[in-house]
């Protein structure tokens, strides 16, 4: 099938390098040339677990292309996926002038009919607001032709995509057209041969699936941070109590991690779209409201371990953090609980020396030339001179140290653990001290 998708963000450069390797004719549009460019030549503007081959074998087959004409991916494709980027506006709802931007080139240069399908992110009711926009320039331009707008919101894990394209828990698709269901199910046949995980339903519904699931997400680990500052204070540990609920079936181990907070670009925005929206229809969602709440308030966790380990004054202190994507397998920086600690310390007048195996660059980007930031070439670099280690994202190099050359090269033996890596009992006996999230002697200490 001829397939165009706009947007070769996260989403979009996924989704179509995986529709390529099945053997679909994919072609790419962005408005920025250097990354149409650079992905020609097999250069690859994210970080994700099996893209890159996957990316430059297609292209170099024909299966993948990549072009700034929109008036080429209209031509192109009898699918039209709009992948493009939904940022939250400053009131926090998601700003759709992007996929009104896609809706508006699409009307502005078809001549046959077309699926039109909303792959970002979007709030109730944005496949009318793309309908209405094809409608508008339609009728201006004196045209009249057929069109289907399709919700069929993608559910990626970052570091896991790929996989998840190939092998889906689920394929939601929002549409009452008989048409679409039949040229969906040849679209997405070749990942949906071991038994059927297209499901059908509204658009609406569709539509607020997605924001559900993360939403869901988001709510688990909140819960679970609460527990956490509930077993600090109680003596509990957390991580006793992980063990306690994840037996239970009904609950279950996935996403009650406790930790410094959830970041990337989904669940805070999410989260955040969602509560906007709730608020539209005069409705106020509290839970939600609770579990942004806990979360902002989780990502300053460990800013307070070390100020309070230091009597509240970290000025001239040097902090080896660990870890600056907010999850592994990615160099997503986008609301990381790493940029909350180091801005944290940058205001308190300390000095972080950051390493991180994919994100470097990235916090290069972001922070260019700061001065408090040195971006160190392995893990071991960043202890260099270092008073305290900080651990932010939970990387696997990271899972088991060699803790005696840590105790040689910090000038205290303090580990502020973000992630619950390790065993505080075996820290204690080594003389380090440990602070970690809601494992009891924290805020003892």
């Amino acid at each position: 099938m001829k397939v165009t998708v706009f947007g070769i963000g996260y989403v979009g450069l996924v989704q179509a390098a995986t529709l390529a390797s099945v053997g679909h004719d994919v072609m790419c549009v962005d408005v920025d040339e250097t990354k149409v460019e650079k992905l020609k030549k097999g250069i690859i503007p994210i970080y994700e677990p099996g893209l890159t081959p996957m990316v430059q074998q297609n292209y170099e087959a024909g299966r993948l292309k990549f072009t700034v004409n929109s008036k080429s991916g209209v031509d192109h494709g009898a699918i039209q996926f709009i992948a493009v980027g939904t940022p939250p506006d400053e009131d926090g709802s998601a700003d759709l002038q992007y996929v009104l931007a896609v809706a508006e080139s699409i009307a502005t240069h078809m001549t046959n009919p077309k699926i039109v399908v909303d792959k970002s992110t979007v709030p109730v009711g944005t496949a009318k607001k793309v309908s209405d926009k094809i409608a508008q320039v339609l009728a201006a331009r004196g045209e009249s032709i057929p069109y289907d707008v399709v919700s069929n919101p993608e559910f990626l894990k970052e570091g896991a995509a790929v996989n998840d394209c190939l092998k889906p828990d689920r394929i939601v698709v929002g549409t009452d057209s008989e048409q679409v269901k039949k040229a969906i199910r040849q679209l997405y046949g070749p990942f949906n041969r071991n038994h059927d995980r297209i499901i059908f339903m509204d658009i609406a519904s569709a539509e607020l699936t997605k924001y559900a699931a993360n939403c869901m997400l988001a709510t688990k680990i909140s819960f679970m941070n609460e527990m956490s500052n509930l077993a600090e204070r109680l003596g509990a540990d957390i991580e006793a109590v992980r063990q306690g609920i994840g037996s239970d079936s009904r609950i279950g181990f996935q996403f009650i991690y406790p930790g410094c907070g959830y970041g990337g670009s989904c669940f805070p925005k999410d989260v955040q779209a969602l509560v906007r929206t709730a608020h539209g229809v005069d409705y106020q969602p509290q839970l939600l409201e609770a579990v942004e709440a806990v979360n902002i308030r989780q990502k300053e966790k460990l800013f307070g371990y070390i100020s309070n380990h230091f009597g509240g004054d970290v000025k001239g202190k040097t902090v080896a953090l660990w870890g600056l994507s907010f999850k592994p397998k990615t160099d997503d920086m986008r609301q990381a609980s790493s940029r909350v600690l180091m801005e944290s310390l940058w205001d308190a007048g300390a000095t972080v020396q950051a390493y991180d195996p994919e994100a470097m660059n990235e916090a290069q980007r972001i922070y260019g030339s700061n001065p408090n930031l040195r971006l160190m070439g392995t893990k071991e670099a960043a202890l260099q001179g270092a008073d305290v280690l900080a651990i932010c994202t939970e990387w696997s190099q990271f899972r088991a140290p060699d803790f005696d050359y840590i105790a040689a090269t910090l000038s205290e033996k303090v580990i502020v653990d973000g992630r619950n890596l390790y065993d505080p009992e075996l820290l204690k006996e080594m003389g380090f001290v440990y602070y970690a999230i809601g494992r009891g002697e924290s805020v003892k200490r």
